[in-house]
């Protein structure tokens, strides 16, 4: 069978998306194809949760002290969404090609369940313990459900037929491979790793409202100081360094994505002072919004 990479050129080819410069939804629900030809120089992003794979080129996020890299037949797993900073580096003048993978909430219980109900324990943590972000090389069996996934999405047909269960084959690979532990505690509500994300999940919603760790804590039904300890054991961030965060990413997007202006974006995310929206964009994206807009 053909390489990964060479499956999802063949998929850019056969739909016209040699030109695609960013992200496309596919045909299979919560299944996107993502593209770059050129990649990126290191910039702020926010990474949603849910599972990313690539299969040309190379990326390194920065986020706390230790840098994450991936690239061909790599996986990312992102158990909630994390402010971060990326550089994506094409590979032999090709362009990086991926896919990205939204976890639908009811088939991550559904699979915890069975498999929890089966007798099976998902390892431990490698890395930090409760960090919502890895990186994987994969194992084979996951890199052959990928590759049947993109063979898949070469015809409409087996799209329509196979894809949906094809992704939720990659979902159970995810949850039993050496970092299902990411998912697993996104299921479970009682622990803290699962309050964390329900507060994440009103940040992203209400980013622009008055929000305050007292607010968050009790989304998280936890107390300020478990909680504050918590978010940071996950995030990597202070509560209210990743809701700054949060909204000047959005504010980004306003501006250059819709057109808005410097104040009218400022205040729609949160901020009442239009000057302090303007420092603190600066200083996290390293220009202006105006420069932004450009």
């Amino acid at each position: 069978m053909k390489s990964l990479g060479d499956l999802m050129q063949i998929y850019a080819d056969r739909y016209n998306l040699n030109d695609l410069e960013g992200i496309k939804e596919t045909a299979v629900p919560g299944l996107c194809f993502y593209r770059s030809s050129k990649g990126n120089q290191r910039q702020p992003f926010v990474y949603q949760s849910g599972i990313i794979v690539l299969g040309r080129g190379r990326k390194q996020i920065h986020i706390g002290s230790q840098p994450v890299n991936y690239g061909p037949d790599d996986y990312l797993v992102v158990g909630v969404p994390m402010p971060l900073e990326c550089e994506a580096f094409p590979e032999e003048n090709e362009p990086l090609l991926g896919l990205s993978i939204n976890v639908d909430s009811t088939l991550l219980h559904r699979l915890v369940n069975e498999l929890e109900g089966a007798g099976f324990q998902a390892p431990c943590s490698s890395n930090q313990e409760g960090f919502g972000l890895t990186s994987v090389k994969m194992a084979d069996d996951m890199l052959d459900s990928c590759k049947r996934l993109m063979l898949a999405l070469h015809s409409e047909l087996d799209t329509k037929i196979l894809g949906e269960s094809l992704l939720n084959e990659i979902v159970y690979r995810v949850l039993t491979g050496s970092e299902g532990h990411v998912l697993f505690n996104l299921a479970h509500h009682d622990g803290q790793y699962a309050r964390v994300a329900k507060a994440l999940n009103k940040m992203h919603r209400s980013y622009a409202d008055g929000l305050t760790v007292q607010h968050l804590a009790e989304e998280a039904n936890m107390s300020i100081s478990a909680f504050h300890s918590a978010f940071r054991k996950v995030t990597l961030e202070s509560p209210l360094q990743y809701l700054k965060k949060v909204r000047l990413n959005k504010a980004k997007e306003l501006i250059q994505l819709e057109g808005r202006r410097v104040n009218d974006a400022a205040h729609s995310v949160g901020y009442t002072s239009t000057s302090q929206f303007s420092r603190e964009f600066k200083r996290h994206f390293n220009m202006t919004p105006k420069g932004s807009a450009a």
